[in-house]
């Protein structure tokens, strides 16, 4: 029963923080009318743009998603492992390479739901990433930040790795800081050693850099990371290294020091559940401002990394199918008159990790307007490319990665979350074949 007050707790907060963008979007835009029953989430890193390089086909894609007046058929959010800007600044690059109407409320980045984690937002965090990570962590309601840029500042003897940073003559005294209470690690810094050196004297000090290590005390104080991306696709032509390779040389570092290992009071980003749960909530928001008024039913996750895309939306599709599992055995045992029906149902379903859920504020729902499937749709242009592996003739067989784990260290492999539900060559098939799946005429 705690488990499912901790879920209704966290539903609540889920709801309030979408509350305030989908008024706002009320009032500044308006949208094609018509019933339906599914939405759209698409990746953009690979999918929509390769760098700062538009992928032709999208263009293409987002003409067949907007009438004449250019408001959109269907709910669409963007669901992005990036995590250096704000949501504002993504919806504008967005508008401008698409050609059409991006508005903050259809953009989750990689830290979104870091807004439901109420519990650290009067604590000081320590904050790493690049971009203006001080501003996006106030933005999602952390009151005291300190950067890794204000640290070194206020222990000047601390980033030592290159030598032209070092103080040349005059050591300036250490000016001390509030101790650190939690780290949050929004995406790969642009200087790994200097990240690597001030995280872990944080990690092994309780937060007190200016004190000596105590590599025995065991745990150390809350991590949350975001993106857990191990590779990303760009302008190159191979991939390149994501804040997930970040995650595991930090890992490695702790462990190799300590003999223990790293541990994340939050793993946020895809593919974890509680991602695909915030972004269902932007979907609905998205589908009510359209005058649906029935439930979006069908979400279709357009992705192309097998790792993070194609494993989130199949992870995801498992937990709704066990919510409504829950669903069905709750309401049968109401019917039935035995005595607390949820904390058998609840225990019935597969057991999924605190990582897989994003965190410890995560739990299986009993909401009955959560959508019946996630289908996830494999496109070409990013990390997964006819190029590197060939496509299996049959779309039904398993696109995996049977041999090397890109996954994150916390996460259960299972290579069958790695397959898709369809896989097409870029995002307009994909468009295309959902319009068709759902009979939608494409003009």
């Amino acid at each position: 029963m705690q488990r499912l007050r901790c879920f209704k707790s966290f539903w609540q907060l889920l709801r309030s923080s979408c509350e305030g963008a989908a008024k706002q979007a009320n009032s500044s835009r308006c949208y094609s009318h018509g019933p339906s029953s599914f939405g759209l989430l698409f990746d953009i890193d690979g999918v929509l743009v390769r760098g700062r390089t538009l992928i032709p086909a999208a263009k293409q894609c987002f003409r067949n998603l907007v009438d004449r007046n250019g408001k959109y058929k269907v709910p669409v959010v963007f669901v992005t492992n990036a995590g250096n800007c704000m949501r504002q600044t993504k919806a504008e690059h967005l508008s401008h390479l698409l050609e059409v109407e991006v508005s903050p409320d259809q953009v989750m980045l990689s830290h979104s739901p870091l807004r439901m984690f109420t519990q650290f937002q009067k604590k000081c965090v320590l904050v790493s990433g690049q971009g203006p990570v001080e501003e996006v962590a106030h933005n999602l309601g952390f009151e005291n930040v300190v950067t890794i840029d204000m640290l070194r500042e206020a222990y000047p003897v601390l980033d030592f790795v290159d030598h032209n940073r070092r103080p040349k003559e005059f050591i300036p005294p250490s000016k001390g800081l509030r101790p650190i209470d939690a780290v949050i690690l929004f995406g790969e810094p642009i200087r790994w050693e200097t990240n690597f050196q001030l995280i872990i004297d944080v990690l092994l000090t309780n937060g007190d850099p200016g004190k000596t290590w105590i590599s025995t005390q065991y745990p150390h104080i809350p991590v949350l990371a975001c993106n857990m991306d191990l590779l990303w696709m760009a302008e190159a032509r191979n991939p390149r290294f994501g804040h997930g390779m970040f995650l595991v040389c930090l890992e490695s570092l702790y462990k190799k020091v300590t003999g223990y290992d790293l541990k994340y009071e939050a793993l946020i980003g895809k593919p974890s559940v509680v991602t695909y749960n915030y972004a269902e909530l932007l979907i609905r928001q998205q589908a009510e401002k359209l005058g649906w008024n029935i439930p979006v039913k069908t979400l279709y996750a357009i992705g192309d990394n097998p790792m993070s895309d194609i494993y989130g939306a199949n992870l995801y599709n498992r937990y709704l199918q066990a919510s409504q599992r829950t669903r069905a055995k709750v309401q049968a045992k109401s019917l039935a008159g035995g005595a607390d029906p949820t904390a058998e149902a609840v225990d019935d379903h597969r057991k999924m990790t605190a990582a897989e859920m994003g965190g410890s504020t995560a739990a299986y729902g009993l909401d009955e307007d959560l959508p019946e499937t996630c289908s996830s749709i494999l496109v070409c242009t990013g990390v997964y490319s006819r190029e590197q592996q060939e496509l299996p003739s049959d779309p039904a067989q398993t696109v995996t990665e049977q041999h090397i784990f890109h996954g994150h260290r916390d996460f259960c492999f299972d290579p069958s979350l790695t397959q898709p539900s369809f896989v097409v060559q870029d995002v307009k098939e994909a468009v295309e074949l959902v319009f068709q799946q759902e009979g939608w005429p494409l003009e």
